[in-house]
């Protein structure tokens, strides 16, 4: 796993520079997730990327895109050449997620705190279903002050989804400053908890403990899922941590590429 997410860091640094600019600190925190569900945990076949039946993703935190197109890259549903005209005219890869576009992405999001409703929907019509699914979907700390994804995770749990896995990228920061200096959810597992989730928080950038999290999750049979991901926003390229906030959407010319693949060999 860790191999993998090294190479889908890489393809996403590679994504975002060959524009020059995107949002590099909130997909680089997510990589580690998205290794560990397309590449251990998700029913999907990239041959067959809308056979009914397979398990979902909905990336509610739609600006990481560059990091679930990696992702959809080195499990084999894009080719490599177009992973390299992010944001450009007529691409299948805009900056956020885009279901009418890409192959393999399950919902259009980006408008934060609706991805979580979407989620839920999937969810519950796969539970009538009875088709076996689970449903994933990551969230972020900004986006959580929004108030849609509280009315989304009361309905999760008063219809006791329990195919329903959802991930809060905990990385402490947003477009302006730190969540703690803006909205801060002060503490999140105890909210999800008393909203009805089977909540775990763990290193989130630990491959290790997101499988093992999400195995624990899978366990549930009458309860949602949160797994709080204590994340570090830039993960893995040391200049892109350290510069804190302003890593949200921020430059990265050929040097600055050079630098970050030469930390990452």
């Amino acid at each position: 796993m860790e191999s993998i997410a090294k190479e889908i860091r890489i393809k996403t640094l590679e994504c975002i520079a060959s524009i020059g600019q995107g949002h590099i600190g909130g997909s680089l925190s997510i990589v580690d997730v998205l290794t560990v569900l397309y590449f251990k945990h998700m029913h999907v076949d990239p041959k067959k990327p809308y056979m009914m039946g397979r398990d979902r993703l909905v990336v509610s935190k739609g600006h990481a895109g560059p990091a679930v197109y990696a992702t959809l890259c080195q499990k084999g549903y894009i080719p490599y050449d177009e992973l390299l005209t992010l944001n450009r005219i007529h691409t299948k890869l805009p900056s956020h997620c885009d279901m009418n576009k890409t192959p393999g992405i399950d919902m259009t999001t980006g408008s934060l705190g609706q991805g979580l409703s979407c989620a839920v929907g999937m969810a519950l019509a796969s539970k009538l279903a009875k088709d076996g699914a689970y449903i994933y979907c990551i969230v972020g700390d900004g986006e959580s002050q929004e108030g849609q994804i509280w009315e989304a995770s009361m309905y999760a749990a008063q219809k006791k989804l329990s195919n329903l896995i959802v991930f809060l990228d905990n990385n402490g920061m947003q477009i302006d400053d730190y969540t703690k200096n803006i909205n801060s959810l002060i503490d999140p597992a105890k909210k999800w908890e008393s909203f009805g989730f089977y909540v775990q928080e763990i290193i989130g950038n630990s491959t290790i403990e997101i499988d093992s999290a999400i195995q624990k999750a899978k366990a549930q049979k009458d309860k949602p899922s949160m797994i709080i991901l204590d994340t570090i926003k830039g993960k893995g390229i040391s200049f892109i941590e350290t510069v804190g906030v302003s890593n949200h959407s921020m430059p990265i010319t050929k040097e600055q590429l050079d630098k970050a693949l030469e930390e990452l060999k």
